[in-house]
């Protein structure tokens, strides 16, 4: 049903253009020719730019098939096959060698394995002094005083939400120096909110008597609309993470 609903829309999460472009323009000493894995790249908005943003290559990975055929016919129609190259796979699992990485890309999707975990397994991948840029999935609170009403709703749909306070910590504990970072802004959430409540509502008539379809659309609806009344209080953060060494 999550495919279904998110079928056809250009994000699978809140993002935009302008905020994955300010993320890249604080890499300042990057190499010319870098390697990008893009973690989680769904149907690659974000690839795309990146592409537009780097001389180097771009790895693009995610476990569902739909998304890379889809970026793979977008790769190939702007004659971009030597510069991106996709990759069906699992990231808690990641089919690369250690130390083979410039730089890891992940937007709206390190939620799935975990912010700490993500971190901690994806940093053998950087080579020493690489980068490693995300967009948190588990969102950061921005107040530490939040409405009882949103507190109860992250907390059963995703306790992991922090600080982000706490998170600086856990990347400092997982081996990495904090560059900066950054709150994704209102707009980034309704470039992808805008187009998933019209599929919510295509879905509601196509479906009318699938009671599990039918639920999930109330509860992607109702994440809508609590996000209308409660922006103040949460949003995705991007962190700007160098991976640190011990001598």
């Amino acid at each position: 049903m999550f495919f279904e609903i998110h079928k056809d829309i250009p994000r699978e999460g809140p993002g935009n253009n302008e905020s994955t472009r300010r993320a890249f323009h604080m890499l300042t000493d990057l190499t010319v020719h870098p390697h990008v894995l893009d973690v989680g790249c769904g149907p690659g908005m974000q690839t795309k730019e990146l592409a537009n943003l780097t001389d180097g290559t771009i790895t693009a990975l995610d476990r569902h098939a739909p998304f890379l055929q889809k970026l793979d016919a977008w790769i190939a129609e702007n004659g971009l096959t030597k510069k991106i190259k996709t990759v069906q796979g699992d990231m808690f699992d990641l089919p690369f060698e250690e130390q083979s990485m410039d730089l890891i890309w992940s937007e709206g999707a390190i939620y799935i394995i975990g912010f700490e975990r993500g971190l901690r397994g994806w940093r053998k991948l950087l080579k020493p002094r690489g980068y490693l840029v995300l967009v948190v999935s588990e969102l950061t609170w921005l107040k530490e005083e939040r409405p009882s009403e949103i507190e109860a709703f992250w907390m059963e749909n995703y306790p992991g939400i922090k600080s982000a306070v706490a998170n600086e910590g856990i990347a400092e504990h997982a081996g990495y120096q904090l560059i900066n970072h950054f709150t994704l802004p209102e707009a980034g959430w309704w470039e992808y909110y805008r187009p998933l409540e019209q599929r919510v509502e295509m879905l509601r008539e196509q479906f009318p008597g699938q009671v599990n379809m039918l639920d999930a659309l109330d509860e992607t609806q109702r994440e809508i609309e609590l996000y209308k009344k409660y922006s103040a209080y949460y949003g995705y953060t991007f962190y700007i993470l160098q991976r640190q060494d011990r001598e």
